[in-house]
């Protein structure tokens, strides 16, 4: 077998986890921060302009020595070997996972099949550059003379999802260009973005490895009737660009062949925003910017590649989830960063966990009998505190949390950063120690209130912490710190995949629903409806009549 086959159960650090658990489950975080002095110092791990706070956790020093067991007994290590050497570790589907090679360094070597494809990776890098660039300073103008002011990404998935959620990301370092993107087959939608749009200033990018998804498609062609309502045929080849791998399909739409930019098959959707892809954020912010995104992303990648377990951020962060998740019974976990910025991270996650590890058969083909797969959600604070975390302080379910925040605000705005970094530091705390009925039991009698309506409002103030948290505190949102980010996530992915012994980069599951979906056209669009459960044929006769 290409990668590690272990049925992670069957180890003996599972075993020896499950009793650990037994032992330790009622451990308040508390106490251990009292029976241990240098306990943020032994949980945390300082790399670049990251530290990365582990210890408001329910472990000890046995719990990660045995999580580390863990993963040496699944072969980590030589799992990540793999990853990066290039072989078909998406077996299902025949393909290497690469998209580390994106942004390997210039000189770096990555073979497959015979070729080292950062030779090629660097070819496209230059061709992004040399098309953004012409862009960006007017040079590229529209079919009437006029600059480009606005840019149209076409895309769903990977090839939205990512470039949107960057291009937000790092607005602060945008330039005159506006980016809008168009993702959801939805009409009214497309109509909207193009509601407002010059299409004598508007460049469209078309997002498709085959040309043939039907949301891209539908969405293209639709604004290319839009576009033609004002221009003629022979002006698409300088409106739009595409990135896809159909050179007849490009070709039959109307692209000229120099704005048609590669893909790759060992790039998967969701892990494609380093590629030509990203070109919406190349366009955004400037191919420099873009390219400090993928040599922050490959910093990580070196970090992850070669530090050893115990320091390594992603296989650390990546332990903790496979603790609470397989051991606590928790079923999700939110990622909450406090800054605007960061608005699309959680839904960018959402796609990258839950596509790649939603999996319930193992790699031996059976179908595992323990959980796979975190839920993932979150929003930014403060934002957050102010909707959702009254069932993390309060509710009945275990929901370990991430928070991810940064030292320095980019506009300078002393006063609005402290507050809100105070809330950020604050809110761990609180979720750590939580307020014991005792405390309650005198801030209330501060007030001087009856003895019997503290006893009537007692239980309703006490909080029961003990709340797990992580805490990656980051000096700046930088194109590079942004890029190391979304890479450690990256990997933190992988090796969740690799522990529960799921194959993380096919996506079988994303298919089902899409091929059913053409039948259901046939029936919207026909006279006739085919065979259908009860339920089906009823809404479909709904829709119709």
């Amino acid at each position: 077998m290409l990668l590690p086959n272990i049925d992670p159960t069957k180890t003996e650090a599972w075993k020896q986890l499950a009793e650990h658990y037994n032992l330790t489950k009622e451990t308040q975080m508390g106490s251990l921060f009292s029976d241990g002095a240098t306990r943020a110092v032994d949980f945390s791990i300082v790399w670049n302009d990251f530290l990365v706070d582990y210890s408001k956790n329910r472990i000890d020093q046995k719990t990660i020595q045995l999580l580390l067991q863990l993963a040496e007994e699944v072969n980590i290590k030589d799992a990540i070997g793999k990853y990066f050497g290039g072989h078909e570790i998406n077996q299902t589907e025949g393909r290497a996972v690469l998209h580390t090679a994106l942004r390997a360094k210039a000189s770096d070597t990555v073979m497959v099949d015979g070729e080292n494809v950062v030779l090629e990776v660097n070819k496209v890098k230059e061709q992004i550059k040399a098309f953004t660039d012409s862009v960006i300073s007017g040079e590229r103008k529209g079919h009437t003379g006029k600059p480009f002011t606005d840019v149209v990404n076409i895309g769903i998935g990977g090839s939205d999802l990512g470039p949107a959620m960057v291009t937000e990301a790092l607005k602060f370092y945008k330039n005159h260009l506006n980016i809008h993107f168009v993702s959801n087959v939805d009409g009214d939608h497309v109509q909207e973005v193009l509601r407002d749009l010059d299409p004598e200033t508007t460049l469209f990018v078309i997002v498709s490895k085959t040309f043939t998804t039907q949301e891209t498609l539908s969405n293209a062609n639709t604004i290319k009737k839009w576009f033609l309502e004002s221009a003629s045929e022979k002006d698409i080849a300088t409106h739009f660009a595409a990135v896809s791998t159909n050179a007849d399909k490009i070709s039959e739409f109307g692209i000229s062949a120099t704005n048609v930019f590669p893909m790759w098959d060992w790039v998967g959707g969701r892990f494609s925003l380093w590629s030509a892809v990203g070109i919406s954020i190349a366009l955004a912010v400037g191919f420099e910017n873009f390219n400090a995104l993928l040599k922050g992303a490959n910093e990580m990648d070196e970090h992850f590649k070669n530090e050893d377990n115990d320091k390594n951020i992603p296989v650390v962060l990546a332990l903790l989830s496979i603790w609470y998740n397989n051991f606590h019974g928790a079923e999700t976990e939110v990622v909450i960063p406090y800054t605007q910025y960061l608005s699309r991270f959680s839904a960018y996650l959402q796609q990258g966990i839950m596509e790649s590890n939603g999996k319930s058969v193992d790699r031996n083909g059976n179908r595992v009998d323990y959980q796979t797969g975190s839920i993932v959600w979150g929003e930014p604070g403060t934002n957050a505190q102010h909707a959702f975390f009254q069932l993390i302080h309060q509710g009945t379910k275990l929901i370990p949390a991430t928070f991810i925040g940064f030292k320095r605000s980019l506009y300078g705005n002393t006063d609005h950063h402290n507050k809100l970094m105070a809330n950020f530091f604050a809110q761990t705390e609180a979720l750590m120690n939580g307020k014991s009925a005792e405390e309650v039991k005198t801030e209330l009698e501060e007030k001087n209130m009856s003895k019997e309506d503290v006893q009537k409002l007692l239980p309703f103030k006490v909080f029961e912490g003990n709340n797990p948290t992580n805490t990656i505190l980051i000096d700046r949102l930088t194109p590079a710190s942004l890029g190391s980010l979304i890479s450690l996530f990256e990997h933190k992915i992988f090796v969740e995949g690799i522990i529960w012994n799921i194959f993380s980069y096919d996506q079988w599951g994303v298919e089902l629903g899409k091929k059913l979906a053409g039948q259901t056209l046939k029936d919207i669009e026909g006279a006739e409806i085919s065979q259908h459960d009860g339920s089906t044929t009823q809404l479909l006769e709904s829709f119709k009549s």
